[in-house]
C-alpha cells in the first residue's frame, strides 16, 4: 500500500502542506521540521507519486534507445555507455530493437511519442531510407540525437566516428604490409557508415595506385551482417580471386565468420590472407589469430549521446532555441595476429 502525505501529515501532526514543502526543501520550514519529515517518510517507506511529479514538471524522466542489435557487442557497450549517465540524471531508459527493420522503426518511434518520454536516442536500422518519421519527431520538438548509423540530412544532432578515416586507416596499413589485392566485405549498400567505410577503402586504394576493382567488393543486398554472412563471402571470394592478400570487413563478427571459413579451406592467416575488422568486438582478442580491428568506442559514444540529449531536454524545458551539434569520436587501429607486422 503507497503512503500518502496525509498519512506523514497525521503522523507527525502538522499540516500536508508543511509535510510537501519540507520534502522539497522550502526555506519557510524550519531544518528541524525538515529532518523530522525526511526521517518519518523514510520510515514510512514513502515514495513520491512520479505521476504528479510528472504533470507538474512536465517531464517523464524517461527516454527513449532504438538500437538495430541488442546483441552486438559495440550497442552493447553503446547502451552501458548511456545507462551511466541516465541513472546519474535520474532517467529511465526505454530500450527497443529495430532488428534492421525500417518498418519497426518506425512503430518504435511512434511507441515512445506515445509514452511522452522527454527525448529519443537512435541508431537507424540499415534499412531505413526514408527519414519522414524523424523529421517529424523534430517538428514535434522532441529532442532527437543519432549516433553511430545516422541519416546526414536530418537536422538533429549526432554522435559519430569518421568512418572513411577509419576505413582508410585499415586499408592503408593493409597496403603497408605489402597487400596488392584488397577485398572488401561492405555488407548493405545503406546505411551512411557502410557508405563511408566504402569510401575510405576506395580512396585508400586510389591515393596508394592501387587500381579499383568492383569485383573485390562484396555488398549484401539483405543487409545482413553475420557470422554466416562471413563465411558465405569468404567462400565466394575464394572461388573467384584467389590472388587475394588482403581484406577489409565492415564488422568483427562478419570478420571473424570469413577466417573460419579461410581457416577451414587451408588459407593461412596471415601467410595468405590478411584480415582487417571493425569495432575491436570482445571476440576479436581471443579467437586464433587474433584479429586485427579498428576500434570503435562504443561505451563513449552513449555517453556523449545522452549529454547531448540531456542538454536539449534541458533547453527545451527552459524555452531555449535548439543547438544542434555533430560530435566526431577518436578511432584507432589494434593490429593483432591476423595481419602481418609492419
Amino acid at each position: 500500500m503507497l503512503v500518502t502525505l496525509k498519512q506523514i501529515a497525521e503522523e507527525l501532526g502538522i499540516s500536508i502542506t508543511t509535510v510537501s514543502k519540507a520534502l522539497k526543501e522550502y526555506p519557510d520550514v524550519s531544518k528541524k521540521t525538515r529532518k523530522l519529515v525526511r526521517e518519518t517518510a523514510a520510515m514510512l517507506n514513502y515514495k513520491p507519486n512520479s505521476f504528479a511529479v510528472n504533470l507538474r514538471t512536465k517531464e517523464s524522466k524517461t527516454i527513449g534507445l532504438i538500437i538495430p542489435e541488442i546483441v552486438h557487442h559495440f550497442f552493447s557497450s553503446v547502451i552501458k555507455g548511456i545507462i551511466s549517465q541516465a541513472e546519474k540524471k535520474g532517467y529511465l531508459v526505454i530500450t527497443l530493437q529495430s532488428n534492421e527493420s525500417f518498418e519497426l522503426e518506425k512503430k518504435q518511434l511512434d511507441l515512445l511519442l506515445s509514452k511522452r518520454v522527454d527525448g529519443i536516442l537512435i541508431s537507424l536500422a540499415n534499412s531505413t531510407a526514408d527519414y519522414k518519421h524523424l523529421n517529424d519527431i523534430i517538428e514535434q520538438q522532441t529532442p532527437l540525437v543519432m549516433f553511430d548509423k545516422i541519416a546526414k540530412l536530418v537536422k538533429c544532432s549526432k554522435v559519430i566516428i569518421d568512418d572513411r578515416k577509419a576505413a582508410y586507416m585499415a586499408t592503408e596499413y593493409l597496403i603497408k604490409i605489402g597487400c596488392k589485392r584488397i577485398a572488401h566485405f561492405r555488407g548493405p549498400l545503406l546505411p551512411q557508415n557502410s557508405i563511408d567505410r566504402f569510401l575510405g577503402y576506395k580512396q585508400a586504394l586510389l591515393d596508394y595506385n592501387i587500381p579499383y576493382d568492383a569485383s573485390l567488393v562484396y555488398i549484401n543486398d539483405c543487409g545482413d551482417m553475420s557470422f554466416e554472412e562471413g563465411k558465405k563471402n569468404a567462400r565466394q571470394l575464394l572461388k573467384d580471386h584467389k590472388d587475394v592478400d588482403g581484406v577489409f570487413i565492415n564488422t568483427d563478427l562478419v570478420a571473424i565468420g570469413a577466417m573460419t571459413e579461410f581457416i577451414k579451406n587451408g588459407i593461412k592467416i596471415p601467410k595468405d590472407i590478411n584480415v582487417v575488422g571493425f569495432s575491436n568486438w570482445f571476440m576479436s582478442s581471443v579467437i586464433s589469430p587474433s584479429l586485427t580491428t579498428i576500434n570503435q568506442p562504443g561505451f563513449e559514444m552513449g555517453k556523449k549521446a545522452f549529454k547531448i540529449l540531456y542538454k536539449e531536454i534541458k533547453d527545451k524545458k527552459m524555452n531555449k532555441k535548439a543547438t544542434f551539434k555533430e560530435v566526431i569520436l577518436e578511432t584507432d587501429l589494434i593490429v593483432r595476429d591476423s595481419t602481418k607486422q609492419q
